[in-house]
């Protein structure tokens, strides 16, 4: 009823292949579902290849406590997670086997991922601080590795005229095949269904492994350029004006003359060693290098008959990061307890160069965009430090678990420490430096009454650094002290045999910086999400497979300094966010399997005021796949429409008060070969 793993180390999938049976909770390691004290879901490589999804944002779209907060033909993969803000800034927030600072900064591509993870809620006790300090939740990437030999080549279509290669070849050596070799990647390019846009991609990854008796080593590479022309942007809105209805997702004000090259190269080296049976060692080190070269503008609409003005900017940014971490794990009893003990040190380090020069302010119009003149980037080589940055962390937890563990509690700590320095923008002069540490725990409770029902809670903080007070505060420059997020949650899981449930309740609230009426910037607004999510995955029949789910959000500003804003709805945070997909393999047409999806999100607030809404949305997404053998050996075409209605909407609001605009309908195409 279950599958195996597809390579040594990944967790299995559940019935139905689209969902594993566990995940990766930080520091703890791979977790069965039903015995975590926390809601995660890793969505597996089948899963991906049948939605087509080329990016993580793609691959998500199915988790109803994830909204990508970026547009499709945008320049980064940005979400938010149970109402909370991941991944919007320059460090990069995917973790990459558990670890900030390798995988790629802005966009996740799929080419190198083996499962995308998401575990809900702060983990700043489990995975540490994240760089840009997002407590929504942790969005893992757990990477192709050498599994049974493989040789699996896709040829790839997407409307405009977007075409695509795809390789993945995985062999292993030695005499118990302890060696073992993964190559993949893809070159796509052509014109996107966007107005005037275009897109270029080129992935490469490449993963070594050895599997000793005791000895356990994995090497990763990653290298990936994305190149656009008329890349989509967000929009700002100008204050008093009511959010025009939204256009055809087709239109684009972004000019022709505007463009983006990012380029990024990853590295990471894990090892393990099993000094008995009980205890295991494990050290890692890896970093990452991104440059960022791009010249456009954001838009902001001015009027209610949709004209915008946007000034095309030249951003020039280079990021090095590089992380290290060592640990042990023990597994041991004390009379009828059975701990499973990890503690781990880790240095996450970053430094970032960045310039940027303005071009001239270019009018448009979201309805009836407009080509201006041609401006050209002021491209300068010399890029003066911005910012630098090194988090620390000492962390210890253990599982305690009895009567074979139907009842296991988690408890952790860790002691982070944040160091930041920064630099006046384009001079490379020290502005501020900040050096706080902070503690924050973990508890965890699941208790097993039978085989098949898990009941859990937990209690976690998430840390975010805290914020520099901008110029024209009275205390300009000071660093406040870090922001401890703090969620409550309780669920049940219920495991049916091939089909599966989780219904949880949670809460979490979240301190931020904002001006006070006498013109200080303090730490005195906070933020609170409450929350009821349901999840679904499995088979209903073996023919049959069903994915998604539902979350309710109550979000609330439970404090700020300004009084009229007091109990509002947080910048966008909807009510209602609902998806559900479904796959039908047709019983009198062998091979043939039929899928859909619904994705829904309530209305959204672009300002803190809540005078700015945009509205409710709904998505309908069609496809089928057909599976066949040619000259023997196994071929699948995929065919995928997304918005099939063509719906014209807004799709989301990032946390400063940008929103973006749906992708339109959008044809996909391929065929894969099993060689």
């Amino acid at each position: 009823m279950q599958s195996q793993p597809s390579q040594p180390g990944v967790v299995p999938a559940f019935a139905g292949g689209q969902v594993a049976q566990g995940a990766r909770l930080g520091m703890l390691g791979n977790t069965n579902t039903m015995k975590s004290p926390f809601n995660v879901t890793s969505y597996t490589d089948k899963f991906i290849r049948d939605q087509q999804a080329a990016t993580g944002a793609d691959a998500l779209i199915l988790d109803p406590s994830v909204r990508s907060s970026h547009p499709t033909g945008g320049v980064v993969d940005s979400f938010n997670i149970r109402g909370f803000p991941i991944n919007e800034g320059n460090n990069g927030e995917f973790a990459f086997e558990g670890l900030y600072g390798i995988a790629p900064s802005y966009r996740i591509f799929t080419d190198y991922v083996e499962r995308i993870e998401v575990l809900k809620g702060p983990s700043a006790a489990l995975s540490g601080i994240a760089p840009n300090g997002g407590v929504g939740g942790v969005i893992n990437v757990v990477p192709k590795r050498a599994g049974e030999d493989l040789t699996r080549l896709t040829a790839s279509y997407g409307s405009a005229a977007r075409f695509g290669g795809h390789w993945d070849v995985a062999r292993r050596y030695g005499d118990s095949k302890e060696w073992g070799v993964r190559a993949s990647g893809s070159l796509r390019g052509g014109d996107t269904p966007i107005d005037r846009q275009s897109e270029t991609t080129g992935v490469g990854a490449l993963a070594l492994d050895y599997q000793g008796e005791r000895y356990r080593s994995w090497l990763y590479f990653l290298a990936q350029t994305d190149r656009f022309t008329a890349p989509s942007r967000p929009f700002l809105m100008t204050a008093g004006l009511p959010v025009p209805k939204a256009p055809d997702g087709r239109l684009n004000v972004m000019q022709p003359w505007e463009w983006s090259r990012i380029n990024d190269q990853s590295a990471l080296w894990r090892n393990e060693y099993d000094v008995t049976d009980q205890v295991t060692l494990f050290a890692d080190v890896g970093g990452s290098h991104t440059n960022v070269e791009r010249f456009f503008g954001l838009p902001t609409i001015t009027s209610a008959s949709g004209n915008t003005t946007s000034t095309p900017q030249f951003f020039g940014l280079s990021i090095d990061r590089q992380t290290y971490d060592g640990g042990v794990r023990a597994r041991f009893d004390t009379g009828f307890v059975r701990h499973a003990v990890t503690f781990q040190a880790s240095v996450y380090h970053d430094v970032l160069h960045r310039r940027t020069t303005n071009g001239s302010p270019v009018s448009s119009n979201i309805y009836s965009p407009t080509v201006a003149p041609t401006q050209f980037a002021n491209e300068i080589s010399d890029r003066p430090r911005f910012s630098d940055s090194q988090l620390t962390g000492l962390s210890i937890a253990d599982t305690l678990s009895v009567l074979d563990e139907r009842v296991l509690l988690t408890l952790g700590v860790r002691r982070q420490g944040v160091e930041a320095t920064n630099y006046a923008p384009n001079l490379g002069t020290f502005s501020n430096s900040y050096d706080k540490t902070a503690t924050t725990p973990v508890v965890g409770l699941v208790v097993r009454p039978w085989d098949n029902v898990s009941l859990y809670a937990n209690y976690i903080e998430g840390l975010s650094r805290g914020d520099v007070a901008p110029q024209g505060t009275s205390n300009f420059g000071e660093v406040l002290a870090p922001y401890i997020a703090k969620q409550y949650e309780a669920g049940i899981k219920v495991d049916f045999g091939r089909i599966a449930t989780t219904f949880s309740a949670f809460e979490i609230s979240k301190a931020s910086g904002e001006r006070s009426a006498a013109n200080r910037f303090e730490a005195t607004a906070e933020t609170q999400v409450r929350g009821l999510e349901f999840n679904v995955f499995g088979e209903l029949r073996p023919d049959v497979r069903v994915l998604g789910g539902v979350s309710l959000l109550d979000g609330t500003l439970t404090k700020t300094a300004i009084a009229a804003n007091l109990g509002n709805t947080p910048i966008g945070v909807p009510n209602v966010q609902a998806n559900i997909g479904a796959e039908w393999d047709l019983p009198w047409v062998r091979g043939l399997t039929l899928n859909g999806a619904v994705i829904y999100t309530g209305r959204q607030f672009v300002d803190a005021a809540n005078k700015q809404p945009i509205p409710e949305w709904t998505r309908l997404d069609l496809g089928a796949r057909y599976t066949t053998a040619i000259n023997g050996r196994k071929t699948i075409f995929r065919a995928n429409v997304q918005n099939v209605t063509g719906e014209n909407y807004w799709s989301s609001v990032a946390s400063f008060g940008t929103f973006f605009l749906g992708a339109p309908r959008t044809y996909l195409l391929s065929m894969t070969v099993d060689m």
